[in-house]
Formats: C-alpha cells, structure tokens, sequence
C-alpha cells in the first residue's frame, strides 16, 4: 500500500472504489443546524488528485449546493430539486 492510500484512507475514513482503480474519498461534517457537509477526494489509481468538492446538505438530507473547489475553484453550485450533477 502506498504512503499516500494510506494517508488517504486515514485521513477521510470512508472511500468507493472508481472503474479504472482510483478512489472516491469522503468524510462528513455536521453542522450546528441540523445541515452537514460532505467533503469529496477523487484520485486516480496512482493516488493523485484529480477532483476535490464539498457538498452541501440540508435538514432532510437533500443535496442542496456543491462546491467543486480541484482542479478549478468553480465557486458555489445551487442545486435544484431533482437535478443531480
């Protein structure tokens, strides 16, 4: 195992397995009023990074805006109902 897949493994806690051998990371956050935070780690099969954003939940765990901030910080993303990225 590599240093990095293991810093990565440790550092986010929970991953899925990509076609090609890379790797989607994440670890979630709460937040104070009931809305949390999921913080996402795309990397190839060599553990380089390839695509780092935060998604936004509300109370009823409706994905609700989505920060893609790697490789070009596109800023925050409303996402309407129904609409998936």
């Amino acid at each position: 195992m590599s240093k990095k897949r293991k810093d990565n493994e440790k550092k986010f806690g929970s991953w899925d397995k990509l076609p090609g051998g890379g790797r989607r990371y994440y670890y979630e956050i709460k937040g104070k009023h009931g809305w949390s935070a999921r913080y996402v780690k795309e990397v190839n099969q060599a553990e380089t990074t390839i695509r780092f954003y935060q998604e936004i939940y509300d109370q009823n765990d409706n994905l609700v805006e989505i920060h893609e901030k790697y490789p070009i910080d596109k800023g925050h993303k409303k996402v309407l109902k129904g609409e998936i990225e």
